[in-house]
C-alpha cells in the first residue's frame, strides 16, 4: 500500500520494532470533569456563531469542547503522552453530521474536527517542549489519528419492532457522513484516519466506501485502521456477525492494523482474532494514565508482557 503522507512511513517502520501504544478513553477522562450545560456551551461559541447555537441542551456533546473547552482536550491528550502514548487520538468519536444532529449542529461538523486536529497538534508540541524544557532525552514518536466514531444509527437493523425493514439512514447517509468528516480531519493534517468501534459492518463498509472514494479522487492515501466492538464472549456484534465474518468483509480495505475495542480484556480477545493476518489492535477496557503506570507498571514493562504473549500487535489502553 503506497501512502501519500510522509509520516505513514516512520509509523510502519515503528510497528516493525515494537508494540506501539495507543492513547486511551477520552469519554470517561471528560466525565471526570463534571463539565455542566454552561461549559459545554462555552463563551467564545455562544459569541462567534449564534446563528447555529440549537435551543437544545448540549452537555455531553464532548466533540464540542474542542471549540468551547479545549484547555481540557489538551491537558487530558498531555497526560497520555506522560503516559508513553505514541498515537493521540482526535477527540472526534461523534463529529459526524449524523451523531451532531442530535444537537442540531450538523453545520458545525468541519470546524469541530479541524479544532480537534489543533488540539491535539498543540498537545504534541506542547509535550516536546516540555522533554526539551527538563533536558530529557525523548524518542517517543508521536502520530495523530483522526477518529472516526460508528454513528448513533445502524444501517442493518431497524429502530422499530413493527417495521423490521425500516431504516433510520441508508447506506449513502453514513458514506456522506464519513467522507466530510474525513475530509476534515484530513485537511486539519492527521496522520492516519481510524474508522473505529463499529457495531454495524454495513456502517464500516459505507466508512470504507467513503475514504476510498475519496482517496482514488485526490490522489491522497492515510493509512486507515478498523476497529469493530462485540456484544460478549461469544464474539459477534450487536448485528450479529461473528469476527470471521467481519474480516471476510472488511479485509479487502487493506487497513493499516485490526482491532476490538470497547469490549473484553486483552485475554479473551486473543482466541477470537488468532485467524486475523494482520496488524492486531488490542484495545482492552481500562484507562492508562500516568498514575495507573506509577501504582502498576512502567510502560516497558507493559511492552514485555504483551510481547510474549502477543505478535505484531500495538496496544490501546482505553
Amino acid at each position: 500500500m503506497h501512502y501519500t503522507k510522509p509520516s505513514a512511513s516512520r509509523l510502519l517502520q515503528l510497528m516493525e520494532q515494537q508494540i506501539v501504544i495507543l492513547d486511551g478513553a477520552m469519554g470517561t477522562m471528560i466525565q471526570q470533569h463534571n463539565l455542566t450545560e454552561e461549559e459545554f456551551r462555552g463563551k467564545g461559541f455562544l459569541e462567534n456563531t449564534p446563528e447555529y447555537l440549537p435551543d437544545s441542551p448540549l452537555q455531553g456533546n464532548n466533540d464540542l469542547l474542542c471549540i468551547t473547552r479545549p484547555d481540557i482536550i489538551e491537558d487530558i491528550h498531555l497526560e497520555f503522552l506522560k503516559a508513553g502514548a505514541n498515537i493521540l487520538e482526535t477527540n472526534t468519536f461523534n463529529a459526524n453530521r449524523i451523531s451532531q444532529a442530535d444537537y442540531s449542529l450538523q453545520n458545525k461538523v468541519p470546524e469541530i474536527n479541524l479544532a480537534a486536529v489543533q488540539v491535539a497538534r498543540k498537545a504534541a508540541d506542547c509535550y516536546r517542549q516540555q522533554i526539551k524544557l527538563e533536558g530529557l532525552p525523548s524518542d517517543q514518536p508521536i502520530f495523530i489519528a483522526g477518529s472516526i466514531g460508528p454513528t448513533n444509527r445502524t444501517c442493518s437493523m431497524s429502530p422499530d419492532v413493527n417495521d423490521p425493514a425500516y431504516r433510520a439512514v441508508t447506506f449513502d447517509d453514513v458514506a456522506q457522513a464519513y467522507r466530510e468528516q474525513a475530509i476534515a480531519l484530513i485537511e486539519g493534517g492527521v496522520d492516519l484516519l481510524l474508522l473505529e468501534t463499529s457495531f454495524d459492518t454495513l456502517n464500516m463498509k459505507a466508512g470504507i466506501y467513503a475514504l476510498e472514494s475519496y482517496f482514488e479522487e485526490t490522489g491522497t492515501r492515510l493509512p486507515v485502521f478498523l476497529s469493530v466492538t462485540i456484544t460478549d464472549a461469544s464474539g459477534r456484534t450487536l448485528s450479529g456477525q461473528t469476527l470471521a465474518a467481519f474480516y471476510n468483509s472488511i479485509h479487502h480495505a487493506k487497513p493499516l492494523f485490526l482491532g476490538i475495542n470497547c469490549a473484553l480484556g486483552a485475554k479473551e480477545m486473543r482466541p477470537l482474532s488468532r485467524t486475523w493476518h494482520i496488524f492486531l489492535s488490542s484495545q482492552s477496557a481500562f484507562t492508562l494514565t500516568r498514575e495507573c503506570l506509577t501504582r502498576w507498571e512502567s510502560m516497558n514493562r507493559l511492552r514485555r508482557n504483551l510481547r510474549k504473549s502477543w505478535k505484531n500487535t500495538h496496544l490501546r489502553a482505553g
